[in-house]
């Protein structure tokens, strides 16, 4: 399966994307002001890959002028109800629907990976204003709480994917970065706390469970559920996160 149907595979649980995923904390939002040198209020911002908005949401809580752009259809949907007051545009990171340095800030929420760098570079490069900056970052799992790391590695043996012998989140994250710019980094620790039954259609809403086998999706998190039941008794589990952010100004 190619990355572009890969991606659009996010349409048809746009509701479950939005109810489910985690958001980010406030502390992310003052390291991309710290790294960028902008000042979220007042700036104007493209959150491209925008999905739901939920990263789009924090920009505009913190004052920025925000423009989404989002290619699918179901994921602008649930956008539109979800952010009525924020303009979403038709379009993703290769080919960019906005006007030549119309922008202060590009960001990236969990979407860079879904675009060519070959072709997401210069068009960054285009649409920001001198000084402007692009800011990418992911939310993973925090790979100092062991739990979640157990988790992981038996999602990847699920996809049929090495389970490396030492954690290796830093080393995934620099693959994710393309080369040929100058990229200033760092990271935020952060956590929430759900349910079972919530923890688990957050992993249910991941491109590879949606692009899977159903019945072999469906047995596997029966069995998720039942092995973290085991774990909390209490119904709930704490769900570290460690966000990994890169800015630059290309």
């Amino acid at each position: 399966m190619t990355k572009p149907v890969q991606a659009r595979s996010f349409d048809a649980i746009a509701a479950d994307y939005d109810a489910y995923r985690p958001s980010y904390p406030p502390a992310l939002f003052d390291a991309v002001e710290e790294l960028t040198g902008v000042e979220l209020a007042g700036a104007g911002v493209a959150d491209v890959g925008a999905g739901t908005g939920l990263g789009t949401a924090r920009l505009h809580e913190r004052g920025a002028r925000v423009t989404a752009v989002e290619p699918g259809d179901g994921m602008a949907e649930q956008f539109r109800r979800s952010l009525p007051d924020v303009p979403v545009v038709r379009g993703d990171g290769n080919n960019l629907p906005l006007r030549t340095g119309s922008m202060d800030l590009i960001t990236y929420a969990q979407a860079w990976h879904w675009t060519d760098p070959a072709r997401s570079i210069p068009e960054a490069r285009r649409v920001l204003r001198p000084g402007g900056a692009l800011a990418l970052w992911w939310n993973d799992g925090d790979p100092a709480v062991e739990w979640l790391v157990d988790q992981e590695n038996r999602m990847r043996v699920f996809f049929g994917v090495e389970v490396p012998a030492v954690p290796s989140h830093r080393a995934r994250f620099r693959a994710e970065l393309p080369d040929g710019l100058d990229f200033r980094t760092g990271q935020v620790t952060w956590s929430r706390r759900v349910p079972i039954d919530a923890h688990v259609a957050n992993l249910a809403t991941h491109s590879d469970f949606l692009i899977g086998d159903p019945a072999a999706v469906r047995d596997y998190f029966d069995r998720e559920r039942a092995l973290l039941t085991g774990l909390f008794p209490d119904g709930e589990v704490e769900e570290a996160y460690l966000v990994s952010l890169a800015v630059a100004r290309p």
